[in-house]
């Protein structure tokens, strides 16, 4: 397949540069997604980076001994939430932080990426999505496959009635987990699943909606002598589709397995978001748009995480546009998680 012919029949991202760059703070420097949110937003012109703050002591002295964290301003919170000329607050956290360091930025009336998962809670975290949406605040959580050029596609052609009725839709992602952060995971009943599986989670309610039935099996069937549930499945029911996740956080050569599958009655697409280099396989059973009949193979282009997010987040910004993902999307992602996680019924 011409890959120029493929790029063309997915939306591109719409970003309108502001007049300035969009001045933005990190508040939280732990989460292993930090690095590359800060990569992505000093390599684009859209944004300033003006602000780092770390309220743990231990991990501020790390971080700035970090050549990644050289130069930026560190501040405390107070001098965070209090500077009225940041309009951006990008939070990397710990599960268990994410629902009180949200609410603060929030309250500070500031926009706010949020890492995820976004706590193991309903209510607080649809309090603070409805106080952002009467504040006409924007709220985006960190999940991975949202501008993945594969991923999208696949919904694309879903959308677009090429694959017939969607009669299922799988995704798998398998982690190595070492014991620390086996540790940090199995704080929570969903473990594995809780940790990863929101981001497979996402683009299924994207496409799905809500799910009419949720049914999980959350196991520890590792010899490793702790508690997580490391090997996971959920089950999501709709009226005529069914949406499946695997997870297991001990496998070897995890990320290249990494996969989101919509298998319709005419037509099938299967990628591999995370494998090297990022690949698709596509069945059709007449032409469709970019897709001849039959079997084909598509290698993507490099896929930086996190670049398209923070596009998508500075046009809503300078804007004043609505995110493409709504309040209600970011609301249904989380029920759907935590009802996948044992943690809602």
């Amino acid at each position: 397949m011409n890959r120029r012919i493929f790029l063309h029949s997915i939306p591109a991202l719409a970003v309108q540069t502001a007049a300035r760059p969009i001045r933005t703070a990190i508040w939280g420097t732990q989460h292993s997604h930090t690095s590359g949110k800060l990569r992505a937003m000093k390599d684009s012109p859209l944004y300033e980076v003006a602000a780092i703050c770390e309220n743990d002591p231990a991990a501020k002295s790390r971080a700035l001994k970090d050549s990644r964290f050289q130069g930026l301003p560190w501040v405390s919170e107070e001098q965070l939430l209090n500077d009225r000329s940041l309009q951006l607050i990008v939070v990397e956290c710990g599960v268990w932080e994410a629902l009180p360091m949200g609410q603060k930025v929030i309250a500070a009336g500031k926009h706010l990426h949020l890492e995820k998962p976004p706590g193991n809670t309903w209510a607080p975290f649809k309090a603070l999505v409805e106080e952002a949406r009467r504040k006409k605040l924007l709220l985006q959580t960190g999940y991975l496959w949202r501008c993945h050029e594969g991923v999208s596609a696949a919904l694309d052609a879903a959308r677009k009635g090429w694959l017939g009725d969607v009669l299922m839709v799988r995704g798998t992602m398998n982690s190595d987990r070492d014991a620390a952060q086996r540790a940090v995971e199995a704080k929570y009943k969903g473990g594995g699943l809780f940790e990863l599986g929101g981001h497979v989670i996402d683009r299924i309610v994207e496409l799905l909606g809500r799910p009419v039935k949720v049914q999980s099996w959350l196991r520890h069937h590792t010899s490793i002598a702790d508690t997580l549930a490391d090997n996971n499945l959920t089950v999501f029911e709709y009226e005529k589709s069914l949406a499946v996740i695997a997870q297991t956080a001990r496998m070897s050569g995890s990320g290249d397995h990494r996969s989101f599958e919509i298998i319709g009655s005419d037509g099938t697409v299967m990628v591999w978001p995370e494998s090297s280099p990022p690949r698709m396989r596509v069945h059709v059973r007449k032409a469709q748009g970019p897709y001849k009949a039959g079997w084909q193979d598509i290698t993507l282009g490099p896929q930086p995480r996190f670049v398209g997010d923070f596009q998508e987040l500075a046009r809503a910004i300078a804007t004043d546009q609505p995110l493409r993902l709504s309040y209600d999307h970011e609301l249904l992602l989380h029920e759907t998680l935590l009802r996948a996680s044992g943690e809602l019924a």
